[in-house]
């Protein structure tokens, strides 16, 4: 299923960014919306363009604020959905957490919209049968809507190990969190791309193989 449309001609372009040797899908996406904010505290939702986080799609998502310590994903990556064994679009982003994790997590997540607030967190894979050990990274990204508000972020998770049988919930081993600063500094004449706003109803393409039709996070190139 493709759920990306209306990207923009321009995009904001990564060159000589150095990588995290063990989450480079979380470097990426950090570096792309540290890029993209340009001095300001947070870049918006439709400046987000999927071919500016090509090479870690799969493991990206928005999240949208629903209510206050409650937030559930507006889009995911093919990685989540194989970490709980099936589509997460429209789940809370707690059923990745294992139930004494969920009251600190939701704290978390609604810190991010509040801070506002980048936070990163260190996660350990709950154990048992057909469950081998898991380790993973969060991160969340603030986004601004169009009326100045913080009810969207850009995410990703990574988990590297055998995923076993699904799902898979997580402990939270480290957080980190960095308040953004709410005060606009001037900006510099480097204009970012404006993105693509998200579609009313998904467009429907032809399933991935072995991915059993689930929707997810797809590039879309443009040939001009």
């Amino acid at each position: 299923m493709n759920i990306f449309c209306g990207i923009a001609d321009n995009v904001v372009q990564l060159s000589g960014v150095r990588t995290d040797m063990d989450f480079p899908a979380i470097s990426e996406i950090r570096a792309y919306w540290e890029a993209l904010r340009n001095g300001r505290p947070m870049p918006s939702r439709e400046e987000i363009d999927p071919r500016g986080i090509e090479q870690a799609l799969e493991f990206a998502f928005i999240l949208e604020r629903i209510a206050p310590r409650a937030a559930r994903f507006r889009l995911s990556g093919r990685h989540l959905n194989a970490l709980m064994g099936m589509e997460v679009r429209g789940m809370p982003i707690t059923a990745f957490f294992g139930p004494k994790a969920r009251d600190r997590a939701s704290e978390i997540v609604d810190g991010v919209f509040t801070g506002p607030a980048i936070a990163e967190l260190d996660l350990a894979a709950e154990q048992g049968l057909g469950r081998p050990p898991v380790l993973a990274r969060l991160l969340l990204l603030p986004l601004r809507a169009d009326a100045g508000e913080t009810h969207k972020a850009l995410g990703c998770l990574v988990s590297h190990g055998e995923i076993g049988r699904t799902p898979r919930r997580f402990a939270i081993s480290l957080a980190r969190h960095l308040p953004l600063a709410t005060k606009t500094p001037p900006r510099s004449s480097f204009q970012p791309a404006t993105g693509f706003a998200e579609p009313a109803s998904a467009f429907v393409g032809p399933p991935m193989a072995n991915d059993c039709g689930r929707a997810h996070l797809k590039l879309v190139k443009s040939e001009s």
